[in-house]
């Protein structure tokens, strides 16, 4: 290193010298980034979910420039069924317990708080509770979410779903 070389000032002080700070997400690193903010953000959604019996509970939490966040909440057993989100990517976070998602290709990932999916347009999958307490999931999607068509699963369910093993 050559100690001969100082600079004067600070650097970081010049704008020109800098890009400027995007004001909106505009890639899968931000819109992941986006996400882990808001869960860490404890405050700001905790108060806001509600668990349903019936059905899946769901809420809009905030919106930008082309994208959404909405606040999911599942009670066990509950899922999402297979299904897209037609031109949409996303990404979800785990906020609380534990989900698995699974792939129309039969992968599964099983998700605990923190965890997070990144998901390209067309991308198949099922999202479900299998655990035996509550979970709560973040999903941001860009552009915002206007379709989410819904696919049959395969003809071998045991593809997707794990078979439960009974011994006697």
């Amino acid at each position: 290193m050559n100690s001969d070389v100082q600079i004067a000032g600070d650097p970081l002080a010049l704008p020109h010298l800098m890009p400027p700070p995007a004001a909106h997400p505009a890639t899968v690193a931000e819109f992941a980034g986006l996400a882990r903010a808001i869960a860490a953000d404890t405050a700001s959604w905790a108060p806001l979910v509600r668990y349903d019996a019936v059905t899946r509970w769901y809420h809009r939490l905030r919106t930008g420039p082309g994208y959404e966040v909405w606040l999911l909440s599942w009670v066990p057993g509950q899922g999402s069924g297979l299904h897209d989100h037609g031109a949409s990517s996303g990404v979800f976070t785990v906020l609380r317990g534990e989900l698995a998602e699974l792939s129309a290709h039969g992968t599964r990932h099983a998700l605990g708080a923190g965890a997070q999916r990144v998901f390209a347009p067309g991308y198949a999958h099922e999202v479900v509770n299998d655990s035996l307490e509550p979970a709560v999931s973040l999903h941001v999607y860009y552009p915002g979410l206007t379709e989410m068509p819904m696919h049959r699963p395969p003809l071998c369910a045991s593809a997707v779903r794990p078979s439960a093993v009974v011994t006697s």
